[in-house]
């Protein structure tokens, strides 16, 4: 997809709120990893398993394009809060009935729909995120980690590790069963980076050096991949 130059704004935001496939802005004084500003307007993806780093590189690449982004689990924590469930329930629920993912994944869609067409700089985080904006998307990212440092960097969280690794299985078969999803399948992402070989900071520099250099006149095509249905 090619971009023309769009206009900056003044104003920063941090993410957005999201119901009823409609997105409203929040700021907040989170600190992101610091760095240097990027002029774009690419629709960008960012996915990988728990602990991967996803937020931590949203934040910081969300202060450097000055621009919000959506993140999958915040909407997860809406739909726990508006079915009056804790993460923990709203998890289990999941492994009954496909009403949870959708709902997840047809919110995700509306919003890469969105911004596919915006012309402005956008993040869209989660599992699925590459795949469910698909061609909308300007620039696909995947992190990982070895599964002993998502751990560990998992620990505070509320889940505990084998809680981790069977969530990962049953996600895997799910998105298999409902949209013929390989999670494990990386080969159509822009870039794959492990984030246990480079610090927060540095992994945000390799990102903004790979936004900033994208030349839409010299680029000769991203890998394709068809819709997924929700």
């Amino acid at each position: 997809m090619t971009r023309a130059p769009a206009e900056r704004t003044a104003t920063r935001f941090s993410g957005f709120l999201c119901s009823d496939n409609k997105c409203r802005m929040y700021m907040t004084d989170d600190d992101a990893p610091a760095a240097r500003s990027v002029d774009s307007n690419l629709f960008i993806t960012v996915s990988g398993p728990p602990g991967c780093g996803a937020t931590t590189l949203c934040e910081g690449l969300s202060e450097s394009l000055d621009c919000g982004y959506v993140s999958g689990g915040d909407i997860f924590r809406q739909l726990a809060e508006e079915r009056d469930l804790s993460l923990s329930q709203l998890i289990a629920k999941t492994d009954e009935t496909d009403e949870i993912d959708r709902a997840l994944d047809h919110r995700l869609r509306t919003i890469a729909e969105k911004w596919g067409a915006a012309n402005k700089p956008f993040l869209l985080e989660s599992r699925l995120a590459g795949w469910l904006a698909g061609n909308r998307a300007d620039l696909r990212i995947w992190l990982d980690a070895p599964e002993e440092v998502r751990v560990d960097r998992t620990r505070d969280r509320d889940e505990m590790e084998a809680e981790m690794r069977v969530r990962e299985v049953s996600e895997a078969g799910r998105y298999k069963s409902y949209y013929d999803i390989d999670v494990t399948d990386q080969s159509f992402y822009d870039l794959s980076i492990n984030t246990a070989r480079w610090t927060p900071e540095a992994t945000l520099e390799m990102v903004l050096t790979a936004v900033e250099e994208y030349d839409p006149e010299v680029d000769e095509g991203a890998f394709r991949t068809d819709d997924v249905e929700v």
